[in-house]
């Protein structure tokens, strides 16, 4: 009864329920405590609800929360699982998990224990007993529909004690039984589970054509849309049967949630309120808490934290009195009581180091429905019509606007009346210029006004256009389209135009629309929903044939995904798209409005600003492509390419003796003082303005390098600008600022950035002297964020190779390439996601294709964060 009780308590309580065993991703739960009217709830408590029934109730035993079966029966489910069905077909893994004992080692046939099936040979999944061994069948696209070949356990490993086992597969097929928390057996099993039957259903104790019969007890049968890892399995194993748990699960599992709270809530608050006085630079009073180390050290007056005991800790103190944080706004009380939480549960410090970057913007990432910006729009028509409508493009849709550091930003691509007139005077121009009877004879050659006909061709032609299966209701709206025409005396020709002209100003067509969960939440992508993710993160384009082609038969898993990346990024449109990264991070669209005071510079001319865009677009795709380095070589690679007018701006010479396509020629810096890599190009040193300004040019060198952060100035700090007298250098007024006692907190972390470049006037050319005729410099040092000092540089050269070789430039390179894959700011729960990225792309040379094929095979892009899939 104690038992029985603990369980309606922690179903009762998703938290509770959620507290020793893993239940992330669990789609059916079955503990045979809660049996009413011959009906076995599922307990999982996701989406509707799949219950179980017992045949013959006779022929059972329930107590204590199990099910003995000990006569033949079947126990079933009414309907096919659906919702179950397609969320393992969505995520091509599953785990199966049971608690049983079989009655005898005598059983054949597979006896089945779980089954999902239609008969005794057609299966999605069943766990049977083969004699002494434990065998288990799954269909996929290469066994065949009784999910042969199958994988045994070793022999002997069915006990007539209760026994724990495990069956989880992979998305890349690796394929493992674990008894009593072991892995017993493992093999790769080929093909997907797109070959799943979806009106089959869920039996126990028997095929559901009722001649595999299993005898046995059962405590729990569970199935989840993933596969469970080994820790994962483990803990299921530990927590037993019953779910009670073990005093060393207990252990774990309050070390596993101060873990969490600390993690998610208490860093992010001493990122946003301490660190910008006590990190390992400032550490005002002698204290710093970015690491763990420094902070259980605390400050010159001794300990600050004192783990259990937040009466005793004069952090907690200063935070309750409000004295901290000085000058800004005090936390809230429900910041308050989480920090106060934390110490007294333990003080539990699970972090190598608080980066005040990865809490910018939040812990949880809202998804987006993405509408195709101005570029990806141009290049899916280009790809899917073979129409090339740039130029009208440009002049009808308005430009995007830059939100976090990107016009790619899916929150901030908005919609007006603007887009859908430019939408649908452009898929005008589209038709008016393509030849239909040719586009639409790629697809289908039939030409009748038939049902059946007309089915063929639109379902054949919005699959290429809207990149995937086109639903009946579509089909039936496109229909609409043709009968009108057909009853108007119009033709094949013109019905067929209207449709491809209906189809371009679709959803599915100019959004890259995936499945939503009715409270907007994600849910598992499918195969055509990932195709279209990595083709327009490698391309900024729509898929291909082959890779509709592979969604089309469940070819998605990842080696198949490995495989398409490395033909994709041969391809030129990779290319492209990895110069429009360049172009939208390095913001090369403010050139086109670069105004220089012509008093100034009365040697300045747009084509000047045009010339230098692109050089950085040639020097870019000089070190990524042609010499395929790591990005981290962007920074200090000793070669350029300048027009001629461009050279003679710089001063340039020896230059090599053919132009490229953009009449560019390539200049080797070896010998050129100060000039090498992207921070020494006009197209960045711009940034500054006509004064060359170290405020501007050292913010730049921290956000879009260091991922460096700087908060605004409290309200009660004085921001008017220090005034300064005529005749002084650059380095002479930030010093001014950095000296000053209102102003020096903050400009000292990002103004010194830009010292290095002071012998760089505000358009990028080269001078010993100011215009007073002050001698300039180039030493300085840079403070590396998270680091306790300074590091000296003598040179803007020294600087670059200090850039190009930091870490954490290559950490923040990874960063920007990954938001703008994404098209989101990244935030705390993608950091570690992030971070496997970043170490997967530098074990494998920090190149483009590295880093692009890291992105792309990550959880970021194959699955969404989600508990549960939802019913659709």
């Amino acid at each position: 009864m104690h038992r029985f009780v603990l369980i309606l308590l922690l179903a009762a309580d998703p938290l509770m329920a959620d507290e020793y065993r893993v239940t992330r991703d669990l789609q059916v739960l079955y503990d045979f405590n809660k049996v009413e009217s011959g009906e076995i709830a599922d307990r999982s408590g996701v989406g509707k609800a799949i219950p179980l029934t017992i045949k013959d109730a006779d022929n059972v035993r329930l107590a204590d929360g199990r099910l003995q079966i000990v006569k033949p029966t079947l126990i079933e489910s009414r309907e096919a699982p659906t919702r179950l069905t397609r969320a393992i077909k969505r995520s091509g893994s599953l785990t199966l998990e049971a608690w049983i004992a079989t009655q005898n080692t005598r059983q054949e046939g597979p006896a089945r224990v779980v089954t999902i099936s239609q008969n005794s040979t057609n299966r999605n999944l069943t766990l049977g007993q083969e004699f002494a061994a434990w065998d288990v069948r799954l269909r996929t696209t290469k066994t065949n529909s009784n999910g042969i070949p199958s994988l045994q356990a070793p022999k002997n490993s069915v006990q007539t004690r209760m026994t724990h086992l495990v069956y989880t597969h992979a998305k890349n097929g690796v394929t493992r039984i674990y008894l009593d928390g072991k892995k017993v057996a493992e093999r790769q099993v080929g093909g997907n589970l797109s070959a799943w039957g979806d009106d089959y259903r869920i039996g126990i104790g028997n095929e559901l054509s009722g001649d595999r019969v299993w005898l046995g007890t059962i405590d729990l049968v569970a199935i989840f849309s993933r596969d469970l890892s080994a820790e994962e399995v483990q803990q299921n194993f530990a927590a037993g049967p019953s779910g009670r748990p073990s005093p060393e699960q207990i252990a774990a599992r309050k070390l596993k949630a101060a873990t969490q709270h600390f993690e998610s809530t208490v860093a992010p608050i001493i990122a946003r309120h301490c660190l910008e006085c006590h990190d390992a630079a400032t550490h005002k009073g002698g204290l710093n808490l970015s690491t763990k180390m420094a902070a259980m050290k605390g400050s010159e007056d001794g300990a600050v934290i004192v783990a259990g005991q937040s009466g005793n800790s004069s952090l907690w103190e200063a935070v309750e009195s409000d004295s901290m944080p000085p000058e800004r706004t005090p936390l809230s009380a429900e910041e308050k009581q989480a920090l106060r939480k934390w110490i007294d549960d333990g003080a539990v410090w699970s972090l190598t180091q608080i980066d005040p970057a990865v809490y910018q913007h939040g812990s949880h990432q809202e998804s987006f429905v993405r509408r195709l910006t101005v570029d990806e729009y141009i290049e899916t028509v280009r790809t899917a019509t073979g129409v090339d409508i740039e130029g009208q493009a440009r002049k009808l849709l308005p430009a995007e606007l830059r939100a976090d550091g990107f016009s790619n930003t899916a929150y901030n691509l908005n919609v007006d009346l603007k887009h859908i007139t430019a939408w649908r005077q452009l898929a005008e121009i589209v038709v008016s210029e393509l030849n239909v009877r040719s586009f639409v004879s790629r697809f289908s050659k039939r030409r009748k006004f038939t049902d059946r006909d007309m089915e063929d061709v639109i379902s054949k032609v919005g699959f290429w256009l809207l990149r995937g299966p086109v639903s009946e209701e579509e089909i039936i709206a496109y229909r609409g389209i043709t009968t009108t025409v057909a009853g108007a005396g119009g033709d094949f020709d013109q019905a067929m135009g209207l449709v491809i002209e209906a189809m371009l100003q679709s959803p599915r067509f100019l959004y890259r629309v995936e499945t939503q969960r009715g409270d907007g939440s994600s849910v598992y992508a499918d195969h055509f929903e990932v195709a279209a993710r990595i083709s327009f993160i490698l391309w900024g384009g729509p898929p291909d044939q082959d890779l509709l082609d592979a969604a089309s038969g469940g070819r998605m898993q990842d080696a198949d995904i490995r495989e398409h990346v490395s033909r994709m990024l041969k391809d030129p449109r990779a290319k492209r798209q990895s110069l429009r990264f360049a172009s939208d991070w390095l913001n090369l669209g403010r050139l086109d409005n670069l105004r220089p005071n012509k008093n100034r510079f009365p040697d300045w001319n747009p084509a000047l600003g045009s010339a230098m865009k692109s050089e950085t677009l040639a020097y870019f795709e000089e070190v990524i492509w042609n010499q395929n380095k790591p990005l981290s070589a962007l920074l200090n690679s000793p070669v350029t390419f300048a027009s001629p007018e461009l050279a003679m701006f710089y001063g340039l010479s020896n230059a090599s003796s053919k132009s490229d396509v953009r009449g560019l020629k390539r200049y080797e810096l070896t010998k050129q003082p100060g000039r090498g890599g992207l921070l020494t190009q006009g197209s960045l040193l711009t940034v500054g303005g006509d004064n060359a300004s170290m405020v501007t040019r050292g913010l730049l060198v921290m956000h879009e390098l260091l991922r460096g952060v700087v908060r605004d100035p409290p309200s009660c700090v004085d921001t008017t600008p220090v005034p300064t007298a005529p005749g002084l250098t650059q380095r002479a007024i930030a010093l001014q600022r950095i000296n000053n006692n209102s102003c020096g907190g903050c400009h000292s972390r990002f103004e010194p950035l830009a010292f290095g470049l002071e012998k760089f006037d505000g358009l990028g050319r080269w001078s010993e002297q100011d215009q007073h005729g002050n001698k300039l410099r180039d030493d300085g040092e840079i403070l590396f964020p998270g680091a306790a000092a300074p590091v000296k540089y003598d040179s803007s050269a020294t600087l670059m190779n200090l850039l190009a070789k930091s870490d954490r430039v290559k950490l923040s390179l990874t960063w920007k390439v990954t938001q703008y894959a994404v098209g989101r700011p990244l935030g705390a729960a993608d950091a570690a996601i992030v971070d496997r990225i970043h170490q997967e792309a530098q074990m494998n040379g920090g190149t483009w294709p590295a880093l692009m094929t890291a992105i792309v095979t990550s959880e970021l892009v194959t699955q969404t964060r989600t508990e549960v899939d939802a019913e659709q």
